[in-house]
């Protein structure tokens, strides 16, 4: 009998496994037929829900196959790490080997990729993307699927950052034949990435040898287990080397399903003068602006022309300062959605559309000429603009009146236009700790989805806490600062904002007043005052902490420690959210502004504001009986141990 199952739910970092056996343990597991009773116990635990039927299936067939493989080369004590999720990310590698290296007598790794496939094909000529005859949507090639999990693992996980040559890559499609998947081979193979079919089953077994010592691999899964997690790289950090000199994010699984779609788009539009919209949607945190910042880049370096629009005024002054700092050609890179009124047709390759939730009807404004007033929607300008237009969005993130950009909006407007559209779904979560199931608590919790509140259960990943008083909240951020953390403070927009400066003022006006604790927003405008960044920079420049941001500030952004004040224009009552329209200042809400956009735009609002943190959210409102509610859903910070939080 097997011994009892090593549960490890969470490790440093919010890193997950369900379980990790030597080889033999599990193939005893399998043999008595509880490997998968195992796995899926585990996965409801973690997850709150059972897993996928097909994902279940997977461990039925797949897992045998990789460990049959391992029992026959004779490796029984190196050690199986199955459902290994990457740090801060919510995507998982189906198994890591963690062993002796044969020659160095060093820890040695094999990330596995398993495939059930039994035949593949390249789409398009293009090996990077596969099809597989049940899949609707082409799927990355599996070779560069798993070196991509090796170069994210290599950039994140602080053991094999110290000894690279450690790490190994391997796709095992163990019902394959190589007839079948002959065309995924045009991918070069590395020490990363490599493929195995069922046809090759004594080369994979050298491969493994080749790795893989028999000796005890217990060791060296500690090593990595135990390793320091690094910081995930904040787009705004590295934006001006990822345009300038060379990639700086590693792009996984859809993300690089999206990159390789447009960058086919790119090749075939100049090869045969062909026109194509791409439409990437996803939640927050989902990889949407890291998939149009490699794409700029690359584009940008290679001399495609290219240029990045949002409808964000916060995130493309944000853009052309960081990543254009004394180099006025990349300014020039990022421009609005309305500056494409009377663009010539096709003068661009590619036009990268981030943001694209924030789509207008029209591009007209009061300061435009009257020629150019033409009704025109502006997704059909965008469209018009390149041969490759490239939308991304999340349409839970429409939080102003007239923001209409849905991947429903896009894909009518390219159908009347006579041009083929593709959409790419996101499902990964690489923000709020890459805590799938905090996006959907959120989503929840203000029933954007249909779902209801429910109590917030800890998932290791990411820390959620909320404050009775806006000093507890503020006074927590501030110890996170000083644990070297950023941190901001945003709000709902209930409080009017004093726009204008007298000169000789000795302080910001204090207008977000709650009790006797008083902040100011942010700055209005584009300039600095009294020491505070300006509007477009409060999110990025450390001065922000000890002003309030709100939504068109905060959106588009990210930082360690969030911390939201929900005002009155939100409120829990008996069973229900409120929604009270007469507590909201936002000047763009108007009498033509319905109630049931309101409704919509504040839940959203609030949603954006609650998914902004990569480490953890502590949330605080102004109402007696909303607390009442988070307290019920959400632990207290002022319940939470200080070595809790680190």
């Amino acid at each position: 009998m097997p011994p009892p199952a090593r549960v490890f739910f969470v490790l440093p970092g919010g890193v997950f496994l369900l379980f990790r056996e030597s080889a033999a343990s599990v193939a005893a597991r399998i043999l008595e037929g509880s490997l998968a009773l195992h796995l899926t116990e585990n996965f409801r635990h973690q997850h709150g829900r059972r897993p996928a039927l097909a994902e279940i299936r997977s461990w039925e067939r797949s897992l045998p196959a990789l460990v049959n493989a391992l029992i026959e080369a004779e490796l029984d004590n190196v050690e199986v790490l199955v459902e290994y999720s990457l740090p801060l990310t919510s995507k998982r590698a189906d198994a890591i080997l963690a062993g002796v290296h044969p020659a160095t007598g060093e820890p040695s790794y094999v990330v596995v990729e398993l495939k059930q496939w039994s035949t593949a094909y390249p789409e398009e000529d293009e090996p990077l993307l596969c099809r597989i005859d049940s899949y609707a949507e082409p799927v990355l090639n599996p070779i560069e699927q798993v070196r991509g999990y090796c170069e994210y693992l290599l950039s994140f996980n602080g053991a094999l950052e110290r000894m690279p040559q450690s790490l190994a890559g391997v796709a095992f499609l163990h019902n394959a034949t190589e007839f079948g998947v002959a065309g995924l081979r045009g991918v070069e193979e590395d020490q990363h990435g490599r493929m195995y079919t069922g046809e090759q089953r004594g080369a994979f077994l050298d491969f493994l040898r080749s790795r893989l010592a028999a000796k005890p691999g217990a060791l060296a899964a500690d090593v990595l287990l135990d390793a320091k997690v690094r910081p995930s790289k904040q787009l705004m950090s590295v934006a001006a080397a990822e345009i300038r000199d060379r990639e700086q994010f590693v792009l996984i699984a859809e993300q690089r399903v999206a990159y390789e779609k447009v960058m086919s788009a790119v090749r075939k539009a100049r090869r045969s003068n062909q026109k194509q919209v791409i439409v990437v949607t996803g939640g927050p945190g989902s990889g949407k602006s890291v998939v149009a910042m490699s794409l700029l880049g690359e584009l940008y370096r290679r001399g495609v022309p290219t240029l990045h629009a949002t409808g964000s005024q916060s995130f493309t002054k944000t853009m052309r300062k960081v990543a254009g700092e004394r180099k006025r050609e990349v300014q020039q890179l990022f421009k609005y959605f309305n500056s494409f009124m009377d663009a010539e047709p096709n003068d661009l390759d590619v036009l990268i559309c981030d943001e694209a939730h924030r789509l207008r009807k029209t591009s007209a404004n009061r300061y435009t000429k009257a020629e150019l007033r033409t009704g025109r929607p502006q997704v059909a300008e965008l469209i018009d603009a390149a041969r490759v237009p490239v939308f991304l969005l999340d349409q839970h993130q429409v939080v102003r009146p007239g923001e209409m950009g849905t991947k429903e909006a896009i894909q009518r407007a390219a159908a009347a236009q006579g041009v083929d559209c593709t959409v790419v779904e996101l499902d990964g979560q690489f923000r709020c700790g890459g805590s799938e199931a905090y996006e959907k608590w959120v989503i929840d919790l203000f029933g954007l989805d249909g779902g209801t509140p429910h109590h917030w259960e800890p998932d290791g990943k990411f820390k959620l806490l909320t404050a009775e008083s806006p000093q507890e909240l503020e006074d927590f951020l501030i110890a996170r600062r000083e644990e070297d953390y950023g941190a901001r403070m945003s709000a709902g927009y209930c409080w009017k904002w004093t726009t204008k400066i007298t000169p000789g003022m000795a302080a910001l006006p204090t207008d977000v007043t709650i009790g006797e604790w008083a902040r100011p927003w942010n700055v209005y405008g584009d300039r600095s005052v009294l020491g505070a960044p300006p509007a477009p920079l409060w999110a990025t420049d450390p001065a922000g902490f000890g002003q309030v941001g709100c939504v068109y500030t905060a959106q588009g952004f990210e930082y360690d420690w969030s911390g939201v004040i929900i005002g009155p224009d939100l409120l829990w009552r008996t069973d229900r959210w409120i929604v009270d329209r007469s507590a909201s200042k936002d000047p763009s809400f108007t009498k033509a502004t319905s109630d049931e956009d309101i409704d919509r735009l504040i839940r959203n609002t609030y949603k954006v504001l609650l998914t902004r943190g990569m480490v953890g959210t502590i949330v605080y409102s102004t109402d007696p009986e909303t607390r009442a509610k988070l307290r019920s859903l959400i632990q207290p910070a002022s319940a939470v141990k200080e070595t809790e939080l680190v």
